[in-house]
């Protein structure tokens, strides 16, 4: 599949007052399907002062050598952009259908308008679907709804590596309860969120890294998601230098679990940026 098209000069003008993540990942969002804290609850994690509490809901940008690759459109997508200063997105990857996500997608419209031109979409064919029915209103036939809407082209990915922005770009088969879901490996560093499984014939695909970004719900067993004792014990099987938790709901105080964790094992935060290796 060819690449997506490089901004002109003059788009990146438009689009140039954000900030420029070549060579880095950052962590839009590290929080569970609810975000943290969750809403109406009172426990100790949701009424932390501790600012690494607070979890938006769980994306990634990698800045590869052709630009900024969205990894998954939360629905705190807006506010993870304007947080971190990103005036810039070239390509949307994702890794499945469920709505957190999925449903920040509207949230690209400013991006379509500063460059007059679709956003692709990197995607499995159920991800499409999804999107499709989801927000039918961009892909209806008939005269401009007020507000605009997202300008999106599909792009089908499966599980053979791909060529996108400038980096080759290998997909990790992962299970995710009953789903079948995508994790992705950059080079070095891996990003394997919503999983409580993964397959034997991925687990090549996962040595030799520097970095492995990890699922990991909560402190006890999820039938869909890896708790603690199994997102340890896959951090060590893959040998990674430096693995990162993600996904993590209310059950995780930062300062608490933090402070037990294994060498080379972290919580990571939204906001924290890891170089691309």
């Amino acid at each position: 599949m060819p690449p997506p098209a490089q901004h002109s000069e003059s788009s990146r003008a438009v689009l140039g007052q954000g900030r420029d993540l070549t060579g880095r990942l950052l962590f839009l969002g590290t929080g569970t399907s609810t975000g943290v804290p969750l809403v109406g609850c009172g426990c100790a994690t949701c009424t932390s002062g501790d600012p690494r509490d607070v979890r938006t809901r769980t994306s990634v940008l990698v800045g590869l050598p052709g630009g900024h690759l969205l990894v998954d459109t939360s629905p705190d997508l807006r506010g993870q952009l304007l947080r971190e200063r990103i005036g810039r997105v070239d390509a949307v990857l994702y890794t499945h259908d469920h709505v957190d996500h999925v449903y920040g997608l509207d949230d690209l419209r400013p991006l379509c308008f500063a460059t007059g031109r679709p956003v692709p979409l990197y995607c499995q064919a159920r991800v499409e679907n999804r999107i499709r029915k989801a927000f039918d209103y961009a892909f209806t036939e008939g005269p401009p709804l007020g507000g605009g809407v997202p300008k999106v082209v599909f792009e089908r990915i499966g599980p053979t590596p791909f060529e996108l922005l400038g980096a080759r770009i290998t997909p990790l088969p992962l299970r995710h309860g009953v789903f079948d879901v995508l994790g992705f490996r950059f080079g070095n560093v891996a990003y394997c969120t919503d999983t409580n499984l993964i397959p034997d014939d991925t687990w090549p695909l996962l040595q030799g890294l520097d970095v492995l970004v990890l699922d990991c719900l909560r402190p006890t067993r999820h039938p869909t998601h890896f708790c603690l004792a199994e997102s340890l014990e896959t951090a060590a099987r893959t040998g990674a230098t430096r693995t990162l938790l993600v996904h993590m709901a209310h059950d995780v105080r930062h300062a608490d679990l933090a402070a037990r964790l294994p060498p080379g094992v972290e919580l990571a935060v939204d906001g924290l940026e890891v170089p691309l290796t």
